[in-house]
């Protein structure tokens, strides 16, 4: 009886054997070194810390603990795009926009629709934003609330209303209204709001027309884009040592050279490297502040309803301290698990932010 002997394998052959299998069946192979990026992390997270409310490193660089949510619909919001999950940011921010809402409705303004905000805990986002990162920022439509609520498909699908055309880089006067003035003017009077972000058609459509007390113009500050909405930027919170501050504005109202900048055709020019990749897409956790990975790691609340703003003197729900978790592990003095996250906020400065990367 003749015996059929195959030949041996050596483990080179057999771990090419096995790659060409994976290539045959289309799948990629990935180094087993590879680091995830940041953006998927932080956009996986569901839900908040229960800890104490802080922002760690900069707006475009960074996150956030103790983060609350925004209700979906208030007397005088809507909350839109609710399938992004970034409703949530800093108490002292949602406490801001629940506040700019009742004043704005005494101004005349019908009530707010609400874009995104930041992800639970903060970090990159998994599209759009370059910042937003910190539980700070907020996006404000331009359009104003209907006088019925909205689907949740509306709330999906509907747009806003572009207020500058896109050629000429002006406001459309057929759309732009007295209240819309009143609206950005309202919400550069608090004095947690470091900066608005606008449409440079916007900022001249204000400089063109406000009369009277023009002090609230510096805060507003022309950026690419934000021809639907308003960009508001509130600084670093008491209680958030990590959190970097940003430079602070020009006195003026802004609309001088800086502004006449921006209709000529140097902002304007074509991208000469459109396919290179968004900071937020090579982000790691090495980039990010140290703070950034207790922040993921920390324990979340038991819901949703937990942690949604209710107005008033209403308390972050936040998790009893972990002896095990030392305060140097996370690099600052943590705020007391106790405290009440709604105490008012103090006047500060009117900064404006550091040079900004890509993205908004």
């Amino acid at each position: 009886m003749n015996t059929v002997t195959r030949p041996s394998l050596g483990k080179k052959s057999l771990l090419a054997a096995a790659f060409g299998l994976l290539v045959l069946a289309g799948l990629t192979v990935q180094p087993a070194f590879a680091e995830e990026r940041a953006k998927d992390l932080f956009g996986a997270a569901k839900l908040p810390t229960a800890t104490a409310p802080q922002s760690f490193g900069f707006y475009s660089k960074g996150c956030f603990s103790g983060g609350v949510a925004l209700p979906m619909d208030g007397m005088n919001w809507e909350v839109m795009r609710p399938s992004r999950n970034r409703r949530w940011g800093h108490p002292a921010l949602i406490a801001l926009i629940e506040k700019l809402s009742r004043d704005a409705a005494s101004d005349g303004w019908p009530g707010l629709l609400i874009g995104d905000i930041s992800q639970p805990r903060g970090g990159p986002m998994l599209s759009g934003h370059a910042s937003h990162q910190i539980g700070l920022d907020a996006d404000i439509w331009l359009t104003p609330m209907p006088d019925r609520k909205l689907t949740t498909s509306e709330r999906e699908n509907i747009s806003a209303t572009l207020m500058v055309d896109e050629k000429t880089h002006l406001v459309n006067d057929a759309l732009w209204k007295p209240m819309h003035t009143r609206l950005l003017k309202r919400a550069a009077s608090y004095p947690e709001v470091e900066r608005i972000l606008v449409n440079p058609g916007i900022k001249k459509k204000l400089c063109d027309t406000v009369t009277g007390d023009r002090s609230w113009l510096r805060k507003i500050r022309p950026f690419w884009g934000h021809d639907y909405h308003f960009h508001i930027r509130i600084g670093c919170q008491p209680g958030s040592p990590a959190c970097k501050g940003q430079e602070a504005t020009p006195a003026d109202d802004g609309c001088g050279k800086p502004l006449a900048w921006w209709f000529t055709q140097e902002p304007w020019r074509p991208n000469t490297n459109p396919d290179a990749p968004k900071a937020r897409d090579l982000m790691t956790m090495a980039n990010l502040p140290k703070q950034c990975q207790f922040v993921l790691d920390a324990p979340g609340p038991e819901s949703v309803d937990a942690v949604t703003y209710r107005g008033g003197d209403v308390p972050v729900a936040v998790a009893e301290p972990d002896p095990e978790r030392a305060t140097s592990s996370i690099g600052v003095a943590t705020l007391p698990a106790s405290m009440n996250a709604f105490t008012a906020t103090p006047e500060i400065g009117v900064p404006v932010p550091r040079p900004r990367p890509s993205g908004n």
